[in-house]
């Protein structure tokens, strides 16, 4: 009795799967490009501002649209920062699964987040930078 099926192609010199990568094969992937590896350094830095921004008003984290199913995942904060430190780490994406019923209204894109973010920077520092015709303490 097998726990799993058994393979229909086992040792057979015309496996259609033959050419294809064993995922644990240790060959080890390409190292992330320098611009790779800045571009990941700053998903997490960004990452830790949205969360810090989002998290307190009921955002549990990030929607993406996958390219290779074309369907939205959800990520929540730490899942996301543990992909993007995976890939850091070892040049390579985790597989993905789409996320078991999520409640799409507590996850926002990243272009939402980045405008949030810029929002919050702008009001923050608005009329804090010398406008030009504004009498300065030295005038």
């Amino acid at each position: 009795m097998h726990d799993e099926p058994i393979d229909p192609f086992n040792g057979d010199p015309a496996d259609p799967t033959a050419g294809l990568d064993d995922p644990g094969d240790d060959a080890t992937p390409d190292p992330l490009t320098d611009v790779e590896r800045q571009d990941v350094l700053e998903d997490l830095a960004d990452l830790e501002i949205y969360q810090a921004l989002l998290a307190p008003i009921g955002v549990r984290g990030l929607v993406i649209e996958c390219e290779d199913c074309r369907e939205p995942h959800y990520f929540d904060w730490d899942l996301l920062r543990g992909n993007l430190r995976h890939l850091l780490n070892s040049g390579r994406p985790r597989v993905h699964e789409p996320a078991y019923d999520p409640d799409p209204d507590h996850y926002v894109t990243w272009d939402y987040a980045r405008g949030y973010a810029d929002g919050v920077h702008d009001t923050l520092t608005e009329g804090t930078e010398d406008e030009p015709g504004t009498p300065t303490a030295t005038d």
